[in-house]
Parts: structure tokens; sequence; C-alpha cells
């Protein structure tokens, strides 16, 4: 198989920006594609193939090259691609024959090594979830498989197949997800049909989540991080766009995303808001149910976001466990006596989960009804965690 130097060089520039600029590897292919519209398809994809399996593989790609640069180590992904190296690809490192006969010392090396993890990554994995940590870790460096939430305030998922089919795209249910669907490994959901309304890209495991705040047609719902709104989203479609849903959030560019995907998606019963300092005084005791989906590292989405194990740093965790216990103490107060609040991350790690959980039991006010952990390893999808509790009456 042949390679087009353009797009070879393409590919490795991104990787290095990802690599030494610390860039978010969605956004730094985003704006190449944008930078360059006569890419087609195929050039679309190989780039973007390169670029994740190289982030999501990095210290393995460095062993079979022996070397870190990252022409090197693109050149070892194109061998296990099946693409020869062409003769104008310079890079520091073993030849491609050298390479393939490394694969069968790879799995000798420290699992940091096979499995791609910094080794302060792995220290931690280890520490907390013990052996279970290879299984996850393994699960999670596997490609993402591309679900969509069906949007059921616009259509249902019969009819949203089959519109997804006339478009080209297939789609198949997935079970004990009445709204979701999966697309066939590999695809992707073409653009158009992004901003369509009929359907929402998120993940199965994070579809999960809604379902247990139980929301109830006429109530006032808050989710008090959404971001840019995904669950949110579903709240008020499990509503049946009744009531009120509260998106909050201290980002105001993700509260206008989130604008914009709730005009299209016609939920027309969510209504955005910018947390400040003084909003859990100003909606006391106004919320029915309290979803907080809160800020985590984010390790149960790796297989979607490689790059994100080279961007965390053991502080960034410590930062954002200060945080999750802070909004469990502060967030609560927007909550009714009886009401139901749902703590959620998208982390594999206790320490972000139960431990957080916890620090709010030992103050007393509220009782653990449920815990739901997801496992990247037993699913295969993303990983989450989530606890659902009842605050009391007085």
């Amino acid at each position: 198989m042949k390679m087009h130097r353009i797009l070879a060089e393409a590919a490795a520039d991104i990787t290095k920006s990802v690599f030494k600029e610390h860039r978010v590897l969605d956004h730094a292919l985003a704006a190449a594609f944008e930078e360059n519209p006569k890419w087609g398809k195929r050039d679309r994809s190989f780039i973007a193939e390169t670029v994740f399996e190289v982030v999501r593989w990095r210290r393995a790609l460095g062993f079979l090259a022996d070397s870190e640069e990252a022409n090197a180590m693109c050149a070892a992904q194109w061998v296990r691609m099946g693409y020869e190296i062409p003769a104008w690809w310079t890079f520091k490192g073993l030849q491609a024959a050298e390479m393939q006969a490394r694969e069968a010392d790879l799995a000798a090396q420290p699992r940091a090594i096979r499995e791609s993890i910094p080794d302060w990554l792995d220290q931690l994995g280890v520490g907390e979830l013990g052996d279970a940590w290879d299984a996850q870790i393994s699960a999670l460096n596997q490609r993402a498989a591309v679900f969509l939430r069906v949007n059921t305030l616009q259509t249902t998922r019969t009819k949203a197949i089959e519109w997804l089919a006339s478009c080209n795209v297939e789609a198949t249910e997935v079970p004990g997800l009445p709204d979701a669907l999966v697309l066939a490994p590999g695809k992707a959901l073409p653009k158009p049909l992004r901003t369509d309304g009929r359907v929402e890209i998120q993940d199965a495991g994070s579809q999960l989540i809604a379902p247990l705040v139980d929301p109830q047609a006429g109530e006032r719902i808050i989710d008090a991080c959404s971001g840019a709104g995904g669950k949110a989203l579903h709240l008020a479609a499990l509503m049946g766009n009744t009531g009120r849903v509260y998106a909050m959030d201290v980002d105001a560019k993700k509260l206008s995303e989130l604008d914009r995907r709730a005009k299209r998606a016609g939920a027309t019963c969510l209504k955005s808001k910018l947390i400040v300092a003084t909003t859990p005084a100003d909606f006391s005791n106004i919320a029915d149910r309290l979803l907080i989906d809160a800020p985590c590292s984010g390790l149960g989405t790796l297989k979607r976001q490689p790059d994100l194990k080279w961007r965390l740093k053991p502080a960034q965790l410590e930062r954002v466990r200060a945080i999750q216990k802070e909004l469990l103490a502060t967030y609560p107060a927007m909550l009714k006596p009886g009401g139901r609040l749902v703590y959620a991350t998208c982390s594999i790690l206790p320490s972000e989960n139960r431990a957080a959980v916890s620090s709010l039991l030992e103050n007393g006010g509220f009782t653990l009804v449920e815990e739901r952990t997801i496992s990247p390893a037993a699913t295969g999808v993303d990983g989450f965690y989530a606890a659902t509790l009842r605050k009391h009456d007085c």
C-alpha cells in the first residue's frame, strides 16, 4: 500500500502537536481538516487513524521503533497498518523489518510500556484497583464504537434507524438501552447528520446516567455540571419536555453550545444557567432531583480520548478530587428535602467515586440508595460511576 507524502507529514505534525504542545487530539484533527477542505474521506481516515493509534500506543510504538521521535512512532504504526515505509520518510529508529521482529518481545515488557500509559498512572491504577487494573486498562486501549442516543422528542428508534439507513449509515439497537444505537465498527456519523436533531452522539455508558435520576413529568430537575448538555438533553427527553430542566455550568461557552443543541433537539423545557457564587443559595430547595456529573479525571473515556493520559498530571487529579468533595458539600442545598441526588463521574477510580460520596454521607443528611459502576472491561463502553442518594426530609 502506498502513502501520500503530504498526508503522512500532516499526521506526524498533528501527533507532534499533541505530544509537545499538549493539544487536545480531537481539536487538533478538526483544525487540520478545516484548514484542508480538499482532503477526501480516505485522506482524513488515514490521518485520523494514524494520529489516534500513535497517541494511544505511544510507548509500545516507541519500544517497537526503539525511538521516542514522532516520525519513528508513525512509521511503527504504519507498519502495523500494513503500509510499506517509503524511502522519502526519514526518522531516527529501527527499520520496518526490525520493528516487526520486536512485536514478539512487546508482551514481555512492563505493563506501562505494553499498554502505553505513564508510569505514575500505572502505579495509581494498581493502587486503586489492584488486579482489576490489567483488564480495565486493556479495555480502555480498545477503539471506541460510536453510540448514538435517539432524541425521542423528535422521533422513535425505529424511525431513526430507517432515516440513518436512507443516509447510508447502518445503525443497530443496543440491548438494555431503549434509546441507544451503535454504528458498525470503524464507522462515524457524517457531519451533516450530527446537527439534524434526531440523534445525538453519546456513549452507551453515559446514556445510563440520566435514567438513574428518574425524572418525572412536571418536575424541576437541576443538572449542576451540565457542560454542553448531553445528559441534560436526555433528561428533557425522558420528561417528555414537561416541567423544567435547569442546565448549569461554570463555563459560558459550553452553555452556549448547549443552547444550540437544545434548540435543534426541540428541548423547550431546558433552561441554561451560568453558575456563580450565589447559585446554590438562589436555588435553595428548588430541585425535585439533582444530578452532579462532577468534573473528574475522565479516565473512563480513554477509548475516545487517548491523549488524555498524556495530558493528565497527578496534581490535576488532586484538584478534581477536591472539587468533587466541594460540590457535594454545596450543591445539595439546591435539592428539596426528600429529593433524589445522583452523583456521577466518567472515572474508574474509587478515590473519585465512592470516596467522594462517603464524604457526603459522613456529613449526614443523605441515605445511599444504590451505586452503579460501569466497567469498560465488562461492558466494552466508557467507564462511569453513579451513586443515587435520598435527601432526608428534615
